[in-house]
């Protein structure tokens, strides 16, 4: 009980931050969708949303904590994979390492109100019950990374929300990333959905994220 009303005084906390946030950022976001190129807007967005994330984490008294940096080479294209628990998975995600990439995200987040207009125009999203669209989706982010912008998947497919540690894997980020010939990276995120659970969205609570880079596993000649 004690816990619940925790969560429910710290929610009533992080929402007015998150709300302000909001109203600056999604000007911002739509001033780089606006007057960028198509070569610098992804990198100037990719900025904002470490800043962010480095903002809402601050206020939300959440320490982010990366091992295995060094492996990721800024200069270099990656399909990024990663394990998928929390919703604060995303402004983790976005911290852990300084390589611009695009994510892939469900269409129907679209629909959330302001969000919806960030998601629409950074992210690459895809209809998982369409498999038109499915395939629409595969020749984006191939034309991302041929663009030298990475890529960012949940191979699970959807957040988690069983006590398994892992879902079943799709296997559209390594069929994309053997397609292309480009890196596949594997980050494993540690935490975060004991701060910010599936099952109970409307609670937060301050703590630690660990996140940690697994290994950069090239797939030059390998085939589908």
């Amino acid at each position: 009980m004690l816990r619940r009303i925790a969560g429910f005084l710290f929610l009533v906390y992080y929402a007015l931050p998150l709300l302000v946030s909001l109203l600056i950022v999604i000007p911002c976001y739509a001033l780089i969708f606006n007057f960028s190129d198509d070569t610098s807007g992804p990198a100037r967005a990719h900025r904002l949303s470490r800043r962010w994330a480095s903002f809402l984490f601050t206020f939300f008294f959440i320490r982010f904590r990366i091992s295995g940096k060094d492996q990721i080479d800024p200069s270099r294209t990656y399909v990024f994979i990663s394990n998928h628990r929390s919703l604060l998975d995303i402004p983790a995600y976005a911290l852990s390492c300084t390589n611009t990439f695009r994510f892939l995200s469900k269409a129907e987040l679209t629909r959330v109100p302001l969000l919806g207009y960030v998601i629409r125009n950074l992210y690459i999203t895809v209809n998982r019950s369409d498999k038109r669209d499915r395939h629409r989706s595969l020749e984006k982010m191939l034309g991302s990374l041929r663009e030298s912008i990475s890529v960012f998947l949940a191979p699970e497919g959807t957040r988690n929300t069983t006590s398994d540690p892992l879902l079943p894997f799709k296997d559209g980020a390594f069929r994309l990333a053997i397609r292309g010939q480009y890196p596949i990276a594997v980050l494993i995120l540690h935490d975060a959905e004991k701060l910010l659970s599936p099952h109970r969205p409307m609670e937060i609570f301050p703590g630690t994220i660990h996140g940690e880079w697994l290994g950069v596993y090239e797939t030059d000649g390998l085939t589908e």
